[in-house]
């Protein structure tokens, strides 16, 4: 049944119906998360043996270097080495870090800040009226740190093969314009694996503003969990081709690949770029962890092996990505209440349902006992001017609770669309 067709008198008595399966599911008292794109304790439980790979002294040795001591600003050498074989580009371009690749974005954005990000450039916080390219929907916690930082964020919305390309190459016409965010391979939410034409674009800019910053967010580079591994164009590459070498930041981590709170991640620039940015960082600290960043060359090994491992974890959520989409398909599509991406890899599935009820959606939810991601999270200041875009993360629950938050989801996003059609 199309809500749609739906005559006015058909549309009361479906709300009816409607409210009382609402009503029924709210009674269960149900906890169920859907919030965040976190690893299940299935995918923790199968990298959980890393915590064992040091377990001789002599283990923490790695070509001379005792992981246990200080030094190795940028890393360990293995570490970089092992980014670099999974980035596709060199070992001299990476910055080996620790857990979370968000805080070495939110360092570099900082000392874009205080110190200018080239030797060249003066401090972004001498000068006013910075703005900041945001494609969406994308990642709430990218928008979040330009925002601190007093940015004016401005959206670029987000097409089947990327950010809008043509809205970019006009807005870098402002010198005001400092950087972009972007995920290339499997977008967050939308799941968009970048077009070569996207890249090539991206690649080749001109940005009006010397010290324009390309921020490349590869988090989802080895995880597919339907096909087989899609490669991807090394971007520091093939910035440098168009001689735009100093313009690209490359991040990355393991955060989904062995464990969220315990992992490495990395920043890879061009060298130019590697040597400002250690120069700084040798005032800031003396190195991250070592013992971990060993821990993981050990137990990830190459690109080759990581790969492997990402098929088991593609085992695990693979099914749950299924179970969402064939949900989906057997009770909205029918209805014609929301379209949706069917990503091969990534943490989310994006919906778009009527606009004017998704935040009505998400309160249903949570009145039912289902927490999501907040509606309008995936927009910059966290407004979605549709109010439509809803961002489900199947990873976390077992499917016997993912079927049964989808089936509450489902129910809200029914009776939200019918309270607008019954008004």
């Amino acid at each position: 049944m199309n809500y749609n067709d739906l005559t006015p008198a058909q549309a009361k008595e479906e709300y009816a119906g409607t409210l009382a399966e609402y009503e029924a599911l709210k009674a269960k008292g149900l906890k169920l998360n859907m919030a965040r794109g976190k690893p299940s304790k299935q995918q923790l439980d199968l990298v959980s043996d890393i915590l064992t790979v040091l377990s001789d002294p002599a283990d923490c040795m790695d070509g001379g270097i005792d992981a246990r001591n200080y030094g190795e600003l940028a890393g360990l050498p293995s570490a970089r080495a092992y980014f670099a074989d999974v980035l596709g580009c060199k070992p001299e371009q990476v910055f080996a870090g620790g857990s979370a690749s968000l805080t070495l974005m939110y360092d570099l954005i900082a000392k874009g800040m205080t110190h200018g990000l080239k030797a060249s450039a003066k401090p972004w916080a001498q000068e006013t009226g910075l703005k900041w390219l945001c494609p969406a929907p994308g990642y709430d916690r990218h928008f979040k740190i330009t925002e601190s930082f007093g940015f004016e964020l401005i959206t670029i919305p987000m097409t089947e093969e990327g950010p809008d390309m043509d809205k970019v190459e006009e807005y870098i016409k402002d010198p005001k314009v400092k950087g972009i965010w972007t995920v290339p391979k499997y977008s967050n939410p939308d799941g968009v694996i970048y077009s070569d034409d996207t890249i090539r674009r991206l690649a080749s800019m001109k940005p009006a503003a010397p010290d324009f910053a390309l921020i490349w967010d590869n988090a989802y580079g080895v995880h597919e969990f339907a096909g087989e591994y899609v490669p991807f164009p090394d971007i520091l590459a093939e910035c440098e081709k168009y001689g735009n070498a100093d313009m690209v930041y490359e991040f990355a981590s393991t955060s989904k690949i062995t464990l969220p709170g315990a992992g490495i991640a990395c920043m890879a620039c061009s060298e130019a770029n590697m040597k400002y940015l250690l120069d700084l960082m040798g005032i800031q600290m003396i190195s991250y962890d070592k013992v971990n960043q060993l821990r993981h060359v050990k137990y990830l090994k190459d690109k080759a092996h990581t790969l492997e491992l990402m098929k088991k974890h593609a085992e695990i959520m693979g099914p749950k990505f299924k179970l969402v989409t064939d949900v989906l398909d057997r009770e909205i599509a029918p209805r014609g209440l929301a379209t949706w991406h069917e990503p091969k890899g990534g943490y989310f599935v994006s919906v778009n349902v009527k606009p004017g009820c998704a935040k009505r959606t998400w309160e249903l939810c949570r009145d039912a006992g289902v927490v999501m991601t907040g509606a309008g999270a995936t927009f910059p200041y966290g407004k979605d001017p549709q109010d439509s875009n809803i961002r489900v993360a199947p990873s976390l629950p077992p499917l016997s609770e993912l079927e049964q938050a989808m089936e509450v989801f489902c129910v809200c996003l029914r009776l939200a669309a019918l309270e607008q059609m019954t008004k």
